[in-house]
């Protein structure tokens, strides 16, 4: 096993945790954006914090994946 496959295993474990500490919408309506009655919701503190951090390992992983391709 590569190093770049060991890299991309960890990122996208870290992804999935990341991922899964987002916070939920309550009930079904959250699925299709209509929970609590507003469609937008500024993103404050921790929240935005594990946001960005999504955003970034999601940035990292498509690099390691495509680095991974071409090797």
């Amino acid at each position: 096993m590569s190093l770049i496959s060991i890299i991309q295993i960890g990122v996208s474990l870290l992804l999935i945790g990341v991922i899964l500490m987002q916070e939920r919408s309550s009930g079904a309506g959250g699925l299709f954006g209509g929970g609590e009655g507003t469609f937008y919701q500024a993103r404050r503190g921790v929240e935005r914090t594990i946001f960005i951090t999504t955003l970034v390992l999601l940035g990292i992983f498509a690099l390691v994946s495509l680095l991974n391709l071409v090797a």
